[in-house]
């Protein structure tokens, strides 16, 4: 068994599993004592790494990383399986690594889909109106029946996550959308049209 966490061909993947562990650990030390890592990681991230589409989901971001991971761990010990399968041996760790990387981000992506379509947004008492406002769809597509992410200010410029669907058609991804109905948990919207005349800047009422 040791000689199997020793094999250099697999040493990036049990690094994987050993990081996953290391973060768990500290995220649940660092709860207790006010001094989460994922807090530090959050406050030096960039600008556009924090406001990426991918990371504006409704739970902790932290599960993203712990998701890769996991991913990267597992796709690497299925190829190497794979390969010890047929060749009776490891292949190198530098021609697996790539494919697993590739195979780990899409998995990821799948995994953050659909839990970010399962986990309902958390709504206050005092909600803010957001009724008339434009919006931009910020996560996958919607359709009736099947919300999406859009992100929209309010009056005093504070940025909201809502989810939307239309009435009838589609609501594509990053398209420009305005907030027209509210349910019982869910924004309805109207897709803006490109041609429309209010947001020509050539056009002098």
């Amino acid at each position: 068994m040791l000689n199997f966490f020793l094999e250099l061909d697999l040493l990036p993947f049990n690094l994987s599993f050993l990081a996953l562990i290391i973060l768990s650990m500290a995220e649940t030390i660092g709860y207790y004592l006010g001094m989460r890592p994922s807090t530090l990681i959050k406050r030096f991230s960039p600008t556009w790494l924090r406001s990426s589409p991918l990371l504006q989901v409704k739970f902790s971001k932290v599960l993203i990383f712990v998701f890769l991971l996991i991913n990267f761990g597992f796709a690497g010990y299925f190829l190497q399986l794979l390969a010890f399968a047929s060749q009776h041996q490891f292949m190198a760790w530098y021609y697996i690594i790539i494919p697993a990387i590739i195979i780990a981000i899409f998995f990821t992506v799948f995994m953050l889909h659909c839990l970010d379509q399962v986990i309902k947004p958390k709504f206050n008492s005092n909600r803010v109106n957001l009724l008339g406002r434009l919006a931009t769809v910020s996560s996958g597509n919607a359709r009736p029946g099947f919300s999406a992410q859009a992100r929209v200010r309010d009056e005093f410029g504070q940025l909201h996550y809502v989810q939307v669907e239309p009435e009838f058609g589609e609501l594509e991804f990053q398209s420009q959308i305005i907030l027209i109905r509210f349910k019982k948990s869910h924004y309805v919207a109207k897709k803006i049209s490109i041609s429309n005349q209010l947001f020509n800047p050539d056009y002098d009422a």
